[in-house]
Parts: C-alpha cells; structure tokens; sequence
C-alpha cells in the first residue's frame, strides 16, 4: 500500500511540477502531497521535467500507383497478313503497349491462337507462342489468327488489340 502512495505521489508531483509548486506535508500514513500550501508542508524542490520528444512517426505508405490507362495495345509481329516459317509452329510474337505494363498491380498479356486461350500469361511484350502451345490451339490449317489483351489480376481485359491474320508456311521436301 505505501509503494502504491509513493507512486502516485510520484505520478502527481510529475503532473503538477510543471504547472505549479507542490509542497509536501506528513500525516499518520506517510506524506501527502498538494498544490495548496497547508500548516507545516514544505515546498518540494524538483528537478526539471524530464520530457522525451515522442518517437517520428513512420512516414505514410506510398499512395497506390493511380490505374494504368492503357491507351495503345498493337501486334507488331508477326504481321497481319505476314508468314512465318516454321516446321513446329513455334512463333515468335511482338508486341507494343503503351504506358507499360504494371506488373506491380498483376497486370499480364493473355494469349489466344485460333480461338483458343493459351494456358500462360505473359508478362513481357517479346514471347514465343512455343511448339507445344501451338499444338494445343493451332488450326490444322494454312492462315491463323492472334489476339491478345491487357488483364489485371483477376483475368478481365483492360485492353484488347486488334487481332492479326497470319500464315504458317512449313517446309516440305520434294522426292
């Protein structure tokens, strides 16, 4: 109990000593401190408030990258109208998009050969349709068709580009 007075004697005098002087007098259960000088309380010298500076708060998040509106999505290869050569199908594509892509945000290219939505997104404007996917997707035919698109994360299309003609020429071997 006495540990419990001198701690909030303490917590008062550290209140109070900035204010206004605090005098202290005694009585049958220890002292007593007060801001009204009273018969026999002396006035309490203290030292200077002891005052930390509070710590810097941390500096706010970045505020979220605004949305890219993306403006311009094109196909620059293979051509619309264009032929590649290749025995497996393998093709390389190009695109140009502008602003970049913000793969911060998730955004990525979605692929579609001939109707068919290619299992991988991209997430660079050079890729390869490889010798697999085109198996997977390719018409057994002569002309084929690209289309690709901006998606966010969830897979809705931001922006769709024009989709390209092209035709596969493969090598044959005369006897």
């Amino acid at each position: 109990m006495r540990r419990l007075h001198f701690l909030l004697g303490g917590v008062l005098i550290t209140a109070l000593a900035a204010a206004q002087p605090v005098y202290e007098s005694r009585d049958r259960a220890g002292p007593v401190f007060s801001d009204m000088p009273s018969q026999g309380a002396s006035e309490v010298h203290l030292p200077p408030v002891n005052v930390m500076d509070p710590a810097p708060a941390p500096p706010l998040p970045a505020p979220p990258a605004p949305a890219a509106d993306y403006t311009r999505l094109q196909i620059t290869q293979p051509e619309d109208g264009g032929t590649v050569h290749s025995n497996t199908g393998q093709a390389s594509v190009a695109l140009t998009l502008e602003p970049p892509l913000q793969l911060e945000r998730g955004d990525a290219i979605a692929v579609r050969l001939d109707g068919t939505v290619l299992g991988d997104r991209r997430t660079t404007l050079h890729f390869d349709i490889s010798a697999d996917e085109w198996q997977l997707a390719a018409r057994d035919q002569v002309e084929h068709t690209l289309e690709v698109a901006v998606v966010d994360r969830a897979g809705n299309a931001l922006l769709v580009a024009a989709p390209v003609r092209f035709y596969v020429h493969r090598a044959t071997r005369r006897n």
